[in-house]
């Protein structure tokens, strides 16, 4: 009962950071009088874009239930790609309404139609998040070294004590290394003193979870779809540039610094709702684009991508029964003319 009462007091307090974060913004164009510009700038969109963005967006999370089914076969396990990919998309509405519920609801759903146990499969979710941290690093890490003009410069005016530290690339790459060593240095530190207790085996089972795909044998091919998955994350954002005259000049490592801030974003509020635009507007700045234009751009790459997870998620909870009642009946015939044969 404690338990439930602290997710629920938590998810509160987020959701309640990510409205506050919306009142903050939209008062603040309203003092400058530019509220009606952004509105403006959104009308503005070429719908014409979203057509490629949904497709692009549908791909990302097809990859991510073939790359899902690669963890599955791990544990003897062979679900059709129809109702793996069903189960990932309801597995992301499902994270919408609550943060983390996703991974329970596609559990429960692959058990129910492709009769696999779902307690078997929280091995695999933990694997593949555990990957996809990972992952976030590197692309975090890369990012910031190859956009090094741009995130310093945000760097400076956050946070005047790092000028002269930021005063090179080099200096950007030593930093991110000796961060990175000390935070490795760190979860060794707090493993070894609290093993035996929740955190312990948080990361315990991080490690695992990252050591198994690297053991697994079809790795290439879990990283290849890895790959195309981050790939599609990025080429929504590029793609969604070009639906806004304020954006269109923008490159596709400016998406990538994009994707680096909204995950982080969606991280922090449930399904992003206000960080995403706060953080997605803060660095677009630093690529000159005026604020309204920032705004306006956070605002529909947040509204486009809950969007599509909302309409596939909810086409995969109508299609999912009917897919699988004309399975089973062509199961059932097929198994009649065996035993008449």
């Amino acid at each position: 009962m404690k338990k439930v009462f602290l997710t629920i007091l938590q998810y509160i307090i987020f959701l309640g950071l990510g409205i506050w974060l919306i009142y903050h913004m939209l008062h603040q164009l309203k003092e400058a009088g530019k509220l009606g510009d952004l509105i403006n700038a959104i009308e503005s969109i070429n719908l014409w874009y979203l057509i490629p963005i949904f497709i692009v967006g549908f791909c990302s999370h097809f990859f991510r239930a073939l790359r899902w089914r690669l963890l599955l076969e791990t544990i003897d396990a062979k679900p059709s790609v129809v109702n793996t990919t069903f189960a990932v998309l309801i597995g992301y509405i499902a994270n919408l309404i609550l943060p983390r519920a996703g991974e329970v609801a596609k559990c429960t759903v692959l058990a129910r139609y492709e009769k696999t146990p779902a307690h078997k499969m929280v091995g695999t979710i933990v694997a593949e998040r555990a990957f996809d941290v990972l992952c976030l690093f590197i692309i975090t890490f890369f990012a910031f070294l190859l956009q090094a003009n741009v995130i310093r410069s945000f760097a400076v005016v956050q946070y005047h004590n790092l000028r002269d530290l930021l005063s090179s690339h080099k200096y950007i790459l030593l930093g991110m290394i000796v961060l990175g060593v000390a935070a490795i240095v760190a979860l060794i530190l707090v493993y070894r003193r609290h093993r035996e207790n929740k955190i312990g085996l948080f990361i315990k089972e991080l490690g695992h979870g990252i050591l198994s795909i690297f053991l697994m044998k079809k790795r290439w091919q879990f990283i290849g779809y890895t790959f195309l998955i981050w790939l599609m994350y990025t080429m929504q954002i590029y793609i969604g540039f070009f639906s806004l005259s304020g954006t269109s000049h923008l490159s596709i490592l400016a998406a990538l610094v994009v994707l680096v801030y909204g995950s982080v974003a969606v991280i922090l509020t449930p399904g992003g709702i206000g960080a995403y635009t706060a953080f997605v507007a803060a660095i677009l700045v630093y690529y000159s684009v005026d604020d309204v234009s920032a705004q306006a751009f956070g605002w529909i790459a947040w509204a486009v991508q809950t969007g599509i997870i909302c309409l596939l998620g909810m086409l995969s909870l109508i299609l999912l029964p009917l897919y699988n009642r004309n399975k089973y009946a062509q199961i059932t015939v097929d198994t009649k003319q065996d035993i008449q044969s």
